[in-house]
């Protein structure tokens, strides 16, 4: 059994996860210590504390004291890091709270951890820090995928303070034995994304009637990784991956920006035209009023630094984990906008 601190677990892929872990084992203990900023909701996990199936605590990953009375309470013995600022934009007009959280609080868990687990006796233990495919920067539309060995050259504020963290994890494995995993994802999507990333805000603005902003001119391209996937992925780390390694994690769905924007137009357009209820629920989405979707995108100024292009080598997992994602971006988007459909609160 597991007693398993799950940190931003209130967050889009932190509660993915502790839905995912309290399924696949029941048997182990979560504890989940979020700070509930903008993009963190305790509701995402209220079924969950319900059955009493994790313990929430309201907190910052930066407050020492608080992070060492969790591991004394809970004997904590897996810590599985998400908590972070990620919204490229927000790091640009603010990068003071991403230094802060990404490398001074990934810093405190490293800090508390190596107490814990080292310096009072060596305990078994594993460190999983959650990173991004940003801190390898960007790539032509041409050029190799970014593998594990691709050399770091971030280029937003987000992206080097992930940068720092994963390279302070590493010096935590490497020059105080601490037992750590790291992994760098594609871009994720799925139930409880935060309505300021792109997939979610297109879903929300198309069902109001409000524009579709996009950036430049929206041939930027992603790889795609539902999020369910991601989850996967990380358990299969935890139990089969090697201690101080990374591993590339992504969806295999390269997709331009606006090829996405069309492909959710027509299928909302679709999905409401053949649910007269769900069609009466949102009157002032375009195809209410026999306008496409399609008549709601708008080209905005690009941002400052946009990357042009990521893409992730996945063969690491596939030969060391036998992992690869389960959706096609097809199959996993027809599922965002349902679950969207379904849960509009």
């Amino acid at each position: 059994m597991k007693n398993m601190l799950v940190t931003g677990g209130a967050g889009f892929i932190g509660a993915n996860f502790c839905h995912y872990w309290a399924t696949q084992y029941p048997q182990d203990k979560l504890v989940v210590l979020d700070a509930l900023t903008y993009a963190g909701h305790r509701e995402h996990l209220a079924d969950l504390e319900a059955l009493g199936k994790l313990h929430f605590v309201q907190g910052d990953i930066c407050d020492q004291v608080l992070v060492t009375s969790l591991f004394e309470q809970y004997r904590i013995d897996t810590l599985v890091h998400f908590a972070a600022e990620s919204h490229v934009d927000r790091s640009i007009s603010g990068p003071d709270a991403f230094i802060q959280t990404n490398i001074m609080g990934t810093h405190t868990l490293l800090k508390v951890a190596k107490q814990f687990w080292l310096d009072e006796g060596a305990v078994a233990h594993r460190f999983h820090h959650v990173s991004t495919d940003e801190v390898y920067g960007s790539l032509t539309d041409t050029a190799p995928a970014f593998s594990e060995t691709t050399p770091f050259a971030p280029n937003s504020p987000y992206s080097a303070s992930k940068a720092a963290s994963d390279h302070l994890v590493r010096a935590y494995h490497h020059t105080y034995g601490l037992q750590v995993t790291t992994s760098n994802c594609s871009n994720n999507y799925g139930p409880y994304q935060d309505s300021e990333k792109l997939i979610p805000l297109i879903i929300k603005n198309i069902l109001q009637g409000k524009a579709l902003p996009i950036y430049g001119d929206g041939k930027n391209i992603r790889d795609w990784l539902y999020v369910e996937d991601h989850c996967r992925a990380i358990d299969l780390i935890l139990h089969k991956g090697k201690v101080g390694e990374t591993y590339n994690v992504g969806g295999e769905n390269e997709w331009r920006n606006i090829d996405i924007v069309n492909l959710i137009c027509d299928l909302i357009d679709r999905i409401l035209l053949n649910d007269a209820n769900l069609l009466a629920q949102f009157p002032l989405a375009p195809c209410a009023n026999n306008t496409a979707a399609k008549s709601l995108i708008t080209f905005v100024t690009d941002r400052l630094g946009h990357d042009r292009r990521y893409a992730i080598d996945p063969s690491k997992c596939h030969v060391e984990l036998n992992y690869r994602p389960l959706e096609s971006f097809e199959s996993g988007i027809l599922k965002t906008i349902e679950w969207m459909l379904r849960n509009q609160q």
